[in-house]
C-alpha cells in the first residue's frame, strides 16, 4: 500500500483562474492509484492522441482506475502494470457564462448625407460567451493551445465589431442622431453575426448589449441644440437658431447692424404670430355666427348683433 502511494498523483485543474475558458493537464503519466478531481463549474475531457475518450461532468473525487477508465472509449481495457502508466491528456473546461466588457478602439464613420465625412461614432457595452461544442473546441483551439482565456475571445470579437456596427447601424439606425433608440435591434443583429463567427470554434454568444453610443463633442452639442428646438437633422434651421442665440448672448460679435437685424427678425416673428392669431379668431367667429337671427329670423350679416331686432348673435 505504501509502495502504491509513491506512484499516485492527482489529476486536477492546477492553474485555475476566473478568466480561463479551458486548461489542459498534459505531458504526464497517469499512474495506478491516481485520482481525478472535478470542481463545481468544471467538466473534464480525457483525450488520447487528440481524440475524445470520455467526458465527465459531475463534480467529485474519482479513482481513475476503477471509476474513469471503464468509461473511456478505447482505453477502457487498459491495465496498469508495475512500472507503466497511462498516457492521456485531460482538458478541463470552465462551464460558466462569461460577461465581457467591450468598446470600439477607434471612431466608426457612419455615412450621412449632411456630413461628407460621415458621423464618427464610438460605442461600448457587454457580451456573454460560453463553451458550446467540446468537439469543435478541441478541433479548432484546444488541439494547439494549452490554455484559453476570455481575453483571447474578446480580441476576436472586437476585431469584427467595427464592420458589424457599421452594418447594423446603417440597417437599423433610422435616426443617426439618436441611435440609442434602436440599440436593441442593432445589438440583436450583431449578436447573431458574432455567434456565427465563433460557433465553429465551439463557443457561442449568448448575449450582446450596447450600453451607449458616443458622438464627438461638437456633434453632441449640435444634437442637444437641435433637439431643444425640435429640429434634429435640419442643418439649415440649426444654423439659423445658432446665429440668433449667439448674437443675443453676445457669443457672436456682429456689431450694431447684426444686432438690429436680429431685433428686426424677432419683431417680424412676433407680428407674424399676432396676425396669425387674429385671423384664427376671425375664422372661429365666422364659423359660430348663425345665418339667420334666432329671435326674428332676419338674415344675418357680418355684425355680431341682428340688424332688425338687436339680438346678440355670438
Amino acid at each position: 500500500m505504501i509502495f502504491r502511494k509513491q506512484f499516485a498523483n492527482v489529476v486536477e485543474w492546477e492553474e485555475f483562474r476566473d478568466d480561463m475558458i479551458f486548461w489542459k493537464w498534459s505531458n504526464r503519466e497517469i499512474k495506478k492509484g491516481s485520482r481525478l478531481i472535478i470542481r463545481p463549474g468544471q467538466d473534464a475531457i480525457f483525450l488520447n492522441s487528440g481524440r475524445v475518450e470520455g467526458i465527465f461532468k459531475d463534480e467529485g473525487d474519482y479513482d481513475i482506475e476503477s471509476q474513469i477508465i471503464p468509461f473511456l472509449s478505447t482505453l477502457k481495457g487498459f491495465k496498469f502494470g508495475f512500472n507503466s502508466g497511462m498516457r492521456a491528456e485531460v482538458l478541463f473546461v470552465n462551464t460558466k457564462e462569461f460577461t465581457v466588457k467591450w468598446g470600439t478602439k477607434n471612431a466608426i464613420h457612419i455615412p450621412h448625407p449632411q456630413l461628407p465625412g460621415g458621423i464618427p461614432i464610438r460605442a461600448n457595452g457587454t457580451f456573454n460567451v460560453k463553451v458550446h461544442d467540446y468537439v469543435a473546441l478541441i478541433d479548432k483551439i484546444a488541439g494547439i493551445k494549452e490554455a484559453y482565456f476570455v481575453e483571447d475571445v474578446k480580441l476576436r470579437i472586437v476585431s469584427a465589431l467595427d464592420q458589424l456596427l457599421m452594418k447594423w447601424i446603417s440597417r437599423e439606425g433610422k435616426d443617426m442622431f439618436n441611435l440609442q433608440a434602436n440599440a436593441f435591434d442593432i445589438a440583436k443583429g450583431i449578436r447573431e453575426d458574432l455567434d456565427m463567427i465563433i460557433l465553429k470554434d465551439g463557443l457561442t454568444i449568448t448575449g450582446f448589449n450596447i450600453i451607449s453610443f458616443n458622438y464627438p463633442e461638437e456633434i453632441q452639442k449640435m444634437i442637444t441644440k437641435t433637439a431643444s428646438h425640435s429640429m434634429v437633422g435640419d442643418m439649415g434651421k440649426y444654423q439659423q437658431v445658432e446665429m440668433v442665440d449667439g448674437i443675443a448672448s453676445g457669443r457672436v460679435k456682429g456689431g450694431g447692424a447684426a444686432s438690429d437685424m436680429v431685433g428686426m427678425m424677432m419683431g417680424m416673428n412676433v407680428a407674424s404670430e399676432m396676425m396669425k392669431q387674429m385671423n384664427q379668431d376671425q375664422k372661429t367667429a365666422s364659423q359660430k355666427r348663425p345665418n339667420f337671427c334666432p329671435n326674428c329670423g332676419t338674415k344675418t350679416g357680418e355684425g355680431n348683433f341682428c340688424s332688425n331686432c338687436g339680438e346678440k348673435l355670438i
